[in-house]
């Protein structure tokens, strides 16, 4: 008798065998999949970073399909908003997103330099910064945050600093230049805060994570260029996850350090490759509401989600 086996039985199967790759030592478990190559609905080219919504939604960024499309918490495609165009609401390659206090959606563009500000029921709402060096303007937009200040920090890779925003989009202040002294960054990518308020970046350049407090002071420093333990090549998306525990992505090494809220290591896990559990070119982390963690696997034009400890 022959029996019939679809593309997303194999895709389970896949992933209950390599499930025993996180057991142990890594403390992660790899508990879903999903996404492919595509234009069309739950397809993806270019992912780049994740916002949750008030209902556990997740929000993806798509740089090359300029959208941001919504799923629920276990893959489920539910709309899209964005989209190439000239309209107000339309995008061309969104990177950084951020949900404030209010539910409303943030979408840097990294390369126009406008960010742009929708409703819950995304609906294009207002557009601000704009394209250039000056302050109130963006060079390369990253992956940001809101604060429970009810700010804005955004991640400039073209600029070397984090500029800060209100919810209306009123620009309040700057803080980091290029260099490789503290405080200094060399194309920062994420920028994301923790529950005492301070401000974790990864500075891709120096192949650091550094932290500052939400005024912009600096306050330490933790990693170096390397494949070792607590080590970093071009560190990518940051996750915090309820106890300030500090997820750090690797574009360099294709896998996930944890470290605890002191910058001291913790475990890694993830290599180079297709196969559920590896990576290609990995890009944001999330937590979501579930707990669990939201891996952008780029070039493998999909998301992995883990469980954590």
């Amino acid at each position: 008798m022959l029996i019939a086996i679809n593309r997303v039985t194999l895709l389970c199967i896949a992933i209950l065998l390599c499930a025993s790759c996180f057991n142990g030592d890594t403390n992660a478990n790899l508990i879903n999949v999903f996404g492919s190559e595509g234009g069309g609905n739950g397809q993806f080219r270019y992912i780049e970073d994740f916002a949750f919504d008030k209902q556990g939604n997740v929000l993806i960024t798509d740089a090359l399909n300029a959208n941001v499309q919504i799923f629920k918490s276990d893959g489920t495609y539910i709309t899209a908003f964005g989209g190439k165009g000239d309209g107000v609401g339309n995008l061309r390659k969104p990177e950084g997103i951020a949900i404030d206090l209010d539910g409303n959606i943030h979408v840097a563009d990294y390369l126009t330099g406008y960010i742009k500000k929708y409703s819950s029921t995304y609906e294009h709402l207002n557009t601000y910064s704009g394209y250039g060096s000056e302050k109130g303007h963006t060079l390369e937009t990253e992956f940001m945050t809101f604060h429970p200040n009810g700010l804005l920090y955004v991640p400039e890779a073209g600029n070397n600093r984090i500029s800060v925003y209100d919810m209306d989009g009123n620009f309040k202040f700057t803080f980091g230049s290029k260099g490789n002294n503290t405080g200094e960054l060399m194309r920062p990518e994420a920028a994301k805060h923790n529950s005492k308020g301070q401000i974790i970046v990864s500075d891709l350049g120096n192949h650091r994570v550094q932290v500052f407090d939400e005024h912009g002071t600096f306050l330490f420093v933790f990693g170096k260029e390397g494949k070792g333990a607590g080590e970093f090549r071009k560190p990518s998306g940051v996750a915090i996850d309820k106890d300030d525990n500090i997820y750090v992505a690797e574009i360099g090494n294709n896998r996930i350090q944890k470290f605890n809220s002191q910058g001291e290591f913790q475990y890694m896990f993830g290599s180079s490759g297709r196969r559920p559990g590896e990576f290609g070119n990995i890009h944001g982390l999330a937590i979501g509401h579930d707990s669990h963690l939201y891996v952008a696997d780029t070039a493998n034009h999909r998301v992995q989600v883990f469980s954590v400890k």
